[in-house]
């Protein structure tokens, strides 16, 4: 053994050497000094004749050396400047001077939320940056001007923009707005439908149509954020923090479902479309490829409106948003580099007015998706140079679809809010949810394209026409989508992405021609692929029709789709260090040398014994140990048969959990071995996929059907859908027609059985379920027995970990008992209760019965229960006890061992006895 441990002790220290040498070479410059203060800054806002003080809770952060510019980094809606450190923190680390602060109505400011207003938001970050005029560690241009940019997200990137527009004396000198919209009117009643040609000429350019349909769950998600906090008191309103103006529009678009006039004005006047033809200060413009509130549509337009004042303005996509998660550390050094040049005098390279996006490919095991930066000199359309736009033909027949009474049940397309938080807010997260999209019977008109000849990645908005009728006339809200569609079926949404559209049909039932934008997209669609559209009568984010109608939906003319293509180079990351790159390649030699030795370690113990190839269970000598002296398991073996149900006993710490972990390849046992089918088991090995396992939860997502659910399980494991046994494991576990319905109308055993019809895919030869009847009530548990029984029947086996005695007895055919990490007994149920001294006894006089079983030598624990005797008859021979029975006197109409699995397990445990099985 020691001769062994030499090359591995070799190969650990080389590669602690080649990871020291790469930290060295690879070391961090040292980390610049920043100073940060809190203060409160006194500001007055508000419209003429009704000013009012307010204060603004801000951090201000101090470079090491002053004065320098400064960077005024705005808060997203819902935000504090605590939510702000890190971003302050990287910029003071760049060399700025950095003011970080609460919006007000939002933490410890005060004033009320007026939705970015310039009589009140946008005159406060006025009056910020004639504070930062008068602190000495500013850089001034002049009096009362300092050298300033500002930055923000979402709220605060609107915010940048206006403060640009509305700044009348030029103070600012460069913004960075991020994730942000143009027009609050079009970001929440978005119309993606015109009669009129779109003439838009760039990439993520759509219709801006009047009369949108309300983003009810986003527009009552940010309200919501905005209604905690509010102190309680008889004269509380359901305004919470915001201005009554703001409060009573909400209250009517969020009553009716569409947007007044006054309420469309508001939006307007609150968002950077009514100041952007005078903003002048250089503009860096990022936007997320996740978004399902502020989309690249927003951005679009922004920039085109920028162009057209002479504005350097650049544009970069990324993949996140609100839906996908913040700006990356590659947005935000982007950022430091936008303002380093314009603050800084050019101190760094010009950033010039490109424009960039990311494309995002498959997701990497146990990882985020690959990720290619694509490069254009400039963003299309803005100066005469059009989108290209690539034709794809679409397919289908007219369709009818009928929007049900109220809206609902509604169609599926995003899950507004969710993707940062339960998803994680990551590129991973967002890509995933794109496959949570349903579109419901009835309620959609597909339309599909042959399989591309080669790969497109979509980079923007793709414009279709489509030509709706409706019996009757009047107004029909409908929705479109663009799905990936791979070879095997399955179906991808990208961005989850949906585009609303409003459609005035006439009186007489003619059709209505209308051009449509679907949401801007960055999508990579391979060769072999189809696009498909989807036209919806509802989408569960949005306010639907809620009177019943039946409309028409066909391809209007041969167009199909018009897909926009934005050419550019491929971005590589500059600089590369060569230090690193060499340690990377010692790190991979060393991993591989340490790979060959592990693989001659093992040589000869993976190889399968043939004389066990058709047992589907043998444990060897088992043990597992842990540091400290703590053992688990201890020598453990026993075998299972084909058609056994095997219950797997033991009490809190007896190692099962272990045992079963160990079964499933998840820890490496410290000696001994387990077989499967004649395998040895370790992690990775092939089979593994002979065994079906349920421990603890299963993870259902509750929006889905039980089937669904079992599809993208299986899915996600690639095998063949033909490999599942889809039907076979749901016969089996017996849900029947509920495996069509939602997983949240599931009882508790419903959900139990469906998480074995999970375990039971592609019928592996081994089931192993841990605890699958906590939770259940008697009938449950009486119908998860007779699923298991019915799986073993099939000849497979199945091995089940439990608490509940009684159960084990009525569902295994044998079982194993572990105390303390040993074997106390194995065996077939009904030996091991007959192996006991327990016995029982039905006769006619039972109290006599009683005194004449308890004067036998040895006789223990004598009880009565109707006609029936118990008695622990120690080492007397039941025949015996039978004999001074009816010696007695006493009619003795049966006798036999008392069948109780409790009172075995508890005298096997407390005695640790191992003879009571083989």
């Amino acid at each position: 053994m020691t001769s062994r441990k030499w090359p591995a002790v070799g190969l650990v220290v080389l590669l602690l050497l080649a990871v020291a040498g790469v930290m060295w070479v690879n070391r961090p410059a040292p980390t610049p000094t920043v100073t940060s203060r809190d203060v409160l800054i006194d500001v007055v806002d508000g419209p003429d004749g009704a000013k009012q003080p307010i204060q603004l809770d801000a951090t201000f952060s101090v470079p090491e050396t002053t004065p320098a510019p400064a960077v005024i980094v705005s808060p997203g809606f819902g935000q504090t400047k605590a939510d702000l450190v890190d971003d302050a923190t990287d910029l003071a680390r760049r060399g700025f001077a950095v003011l970080a602060y609460s919006a007000r109505g939002f933490g410890r400011s005060t004033g009320q939320i007026a939705l970015n207003s310039p009589d009140y938001e946008v005159e406060d970050a006025d009056q910020l940056v004639l504070w930062l005029s008068r602190q000495p560690e500013v850089q001034q241009d002049k009096q009362d001007d300092p050298r300033v940019g500002i930055t923000g997200g979402s709220y605060g990137g609107a915010l940048a923009l206006m403060a640009a527009g509305l700044d009348k004396q030029k103070k600012i000198d460069a913004i960075a707005p991020l994730i942000t919209y143009n027009d609050l009117s079009t970001a929440l009643l978005p119309n993606a439908a015109s009669t009129a040609s779109i003439g838009a000429s760039t990439p993520a350019a759509g219709v801006e149509g009047d009369d949108g349909v309300f983003k009810k769950v986003w527009a009552g998600n940010l309200f919501g954020s905005a209604l905690s906090g509010v102190r309680p008191g008889p004269a509380t309103s359901a305004c919470g923090r915001f201005t009554q103006e703001v409060c009573d529009a909400y209250t009517r678009v969020a009553t009716t479902g569409r947007a007044d006039q006054a309420t469309v004005d508001l939006l307007r006047r609150d968002s950077p479309v009514s100041v952007a033809d005078q903003i002048t200060a250089p503009t860096l413009l990022v936007q997320g490829e996740q978004d399902t509130l502020f989309g690249l549509d927003q951005a679009d337009a922004t920039a085109r409106q920028l162009a057209r004042n002479g504005v350097p303005v650049k544009v970069s996509w990324y993949p996140g948003g609100h839906d996908g998660g913040p700006p990356t550390d590659a947005v935000r050094s982007e950022v430091a580099d936008w303002f380093t040049y314009y603050l800084m005098g050019g101190k760094s390279p010009n950033p010039g007015t490109g424009f960039s996006y990311d494309v995002q490919g498959t997701i990497r095991a146990r990882g985020a998706p690959t990720l290619r930066t694509v490069a254009a000199p400039a963003y299309p359309g803005l100066h005469n140079d059009a989108t290209t736009r690539q034709k794809v033909a679409l397919a289908g027949p007219q369709q009818q679809v009928v929007t049900p009474p109220g809206g609902s049940p509604a169609s599926i397309s995003s899950l507004p809010g969710v993707g940062t938080a339960l998803l994680g807010g990551s590129s991973t997260a967002s890509s995933l949810a794109g496959n949570l999209a349903i579109d419901l019977p009835g309620q959609s008109a597909v339309f599909t394209s042959e399989p591309l000849g080669s790969s497109l990645t979509i980079a923007g908005t793709t414009f279709t026409t489509l030509r709706i009728t409706g019996v009757g006339g009047g107004d029909t809200v409908l929705f479109a989508k663009l799905y990936d569609v791979g070879p095997d079926g399955r179906r991808t949404l990208p961005g989850a992405a949906v585009a609303p559209f409003r459609v005035q049909l006439p009186a007489d039932g003619s059709s209505v021609d209308v051009n449509v934008s679907l949401a801007g997209v960055v999508r990579p669609v391979a060769a072999g692929h189809r696009l498909q559209l989807v036209v919806t009568a509802t989408d569960q984010a949005y306010a639907n029709e809620t009177t019943p109608s039946v409309r028409t939906v066909a391809l209007a003319g041969p167009m199909g789709l018009e897909v926009p293509v934005v050419t550019g180079a491929t971005a590589s990351s500059s600089g590369i260090p060569a230090g690193p790159v060499i340690g990377i390649a010692i790190i991979l030699g060393l991993a591989v040398l340490a790979a060959i030795v592990a693989a001659l370690r093992r040589r000869g113990g993976d190889d399968a014994d043939p004389e066990l190839a058709d047992v589907p269970l043998v444990i060897t000598g088992l043990t597992k140990s842990y540091p400290g002296r703590l053992t688990a398991v201890r020598e453990l073996s026993f075998r299972v048969e084909h058609g056994q149900v095997l219950g797997l006993l033991g009490p809190n710490g007896a190692g099962k959990t272990t045992t079963l972990r160990m079964l499933m390849g998840l820890v490496r046992p410290t000696d001994g071995e387990i077989r499967v089918f004649g395998h040895r088991v370790r992690a990775g090995a092939p089979v593994l996929s002979r065994i079906g396992s349920f421990v603890e939860g299963a993870g259902f997502l509750p929006h889905l059907s039980g089937a669904a659910n079992l599809e993208l399980y299986w899915a996600a494991t690639g095998r063949p859908p033909e490999e599942a046994h889809l039907e076979q494991a749901l016969e089996i576990a017996g849900l029947g027609d509920a495996v069509r319905r939602r997983v949240r109308t599931y009882s508790q055993g419903m959900r139990q059985r469906l998480a074995i019809a999970q375990a039971m895919l592609g019928l592996p030869d081994l089931l192993v379920l841990d605890e699958p009847t906590n939770g259940l009530d008697p009938p449950q548990i009486h119908q998860m027995r007779d699923v298991l029984r019915r799986y073993a029947a099939t000849g497979r086996t199945v091995v089940v970990s439990s608490h509940l005695l009684s159960e084990v007895e009525q569902s295994c055919s044998h079982v194993v008992v572990m105390h303390k990490g040993r074997l106390v007994a194995a065996g077939a149920v009904n030996d091991i209760v007959a192996g006991g001294g327990e016995a029982t006894f039905r006769v006619d006089r039972v109290t006599d019965a009683a005194r004449v079983l308890r004067d036998l030598n040895g006789t223990t624990g004598v009880t009565s229960d109707g006609q029936l005797v118990h008695a622990d008859l120690g080492s007397t021979a039941r025949s015996a006890a039978v004999d001074a029975l009816v010696r007695a006197g006493i009619a003795v109409e049966q006798a036999g061992p008392r069948r109780r699995l409790e009172d075995v397990f508890l005298r096997l445990v407390e005695t640790g006895d191992s003879s009571g099985g083989s």
